[in-house]
């Protein structure tokens, strides 16, 4: 299958990183490398793109989508490695980070990966189908009370509970293999007035696969590393498509910017506060009213941009 990704809120985020032509650039979801080609485009050949992603088949699509430029270093890898990735590259700093983050269109159309609630294929989930951890083992083998915690905490499912008891009496009879016995189990799972609010599998569905790639416990941290990593005026774009991602971004952003909490009349600091940089936007963009209608994906994301001191 063709890998289609459509790159969301791209004039934004180009316009948000402030491209130096000559500087040194890491997008760290490259998936189909949309982003990552009109950043190219305002490089010169003196300047560098790094591209993260841990499936291979995005990087191999990467490679072709960006067949015409030299100034590119594929990295078979996760975001949250960033500062491990750079040192082995000998890159002390960079000029600007791009993270899109959550699943791409092409995981969610190739069916056979099993991060859709639509069709009947087998139970997987995995962004790098090298790790071990897949979404049948977490389904068949976490306890009622994780599973539940899980669907709850990264899926905001209000029918956790109901969900994860149904998965554990199904499967004390017999495995659950694929994505459309699970979906039947949820749909069971819930009440007929909470169907209206779209697919009833889709907030399971999300968790588990939050829960396959550990999405979201690594994410502050990752942020942070990022920001540390820029040089004086270089920019990290952070897109997300949840609250729990955009919460995480946030926190870490107020966090890296720094809180005098010394009374008003001081006339300098002495709380000992220290600011990493700034908050460029301090209400998310969103895309606009002709995306959304164009690409359905972006009616969810929010892109925030912070600069380095």
């Amino acid at each position: 299958m063709e890998f289609k990704h459509k790159p969301v809120l791209l004039k934004e985020t180009i316009d948000g990183l402030n491209i130096k032509k000559d500087g040194i650039y890491v997008d760290g979801t490259l998936g189909g490398a949309g982003h990552s080609k009109e950043i190219l485009k305002k490089l010169s050949p003196k300047g560098l793109l790094i591209g993260i992603d841990r499936d291979d088949d995005a990087l191999k699509a990467a490679r072709e989508n960006l067949k015409q430029f030299e100034n590119v270093k594929y990295i078979h890898g996760n975001h949250d490695e960033i500062k491990e990735i750079l040192e082995e590259l000998k890159i002390k700093e960079v000029d600007g980070i791009l993270l899109d983050l959550g699943v791409s269109s092409y995981q969610l159309d190739e069916k056979k990966r099993g991060f859709s609630y639509l069709g009947n294929n087998e139970l997987d989930m995995r962004m790098d189908k090298s790790q071990k951890l897949t979404a049948k083992e977490i389904i068949n083998k976490y306890s009622e009370e994780k599973l539940a915690n899980i669907i709850y905490e990264y899926g905001e499912e209000r029918f956790s509970r109901q969900i994860a008891k149904n998965i554990c009496e199904y499967r004390k009879n017999k495995e659950i293999e694929t994505t459309e016995e699970l979906v039947k189990i949820i749909e069971k799972s819930l009440p007929s007035f909470s169907k209206k609010e779209g697919h009833p599998a889709k907030r399971t569905f999300q968790a588990i696969r939050i829960e396959v790639n550990d999405e979201i416990k690594p994410l502050y941290n990752t942020i942070q590393n990022c920001i540390d990593l820029l040089k004086s005026g270089g920019r990290l774009c952070v897109i997300t498509f949840h609250s729990l991602e955009d919460r995480a971004v946030k926190n870490a952003y107020i966090d890296a910017q720094g809180k005098c909490t010394c009374p008003k009349d001081l006339p300098y600091c002495v709380c000992g506060a220290i600011s990493k940089g700034k908050i460029i936007n301090k209400k998310p963009i969103i895309a606009t009213k002709e995306e959304q209608e164009e690409n359905s994906r972006s009616q969810s994301a929010k892109l925030r941009i912070f600069e380095r001191k």
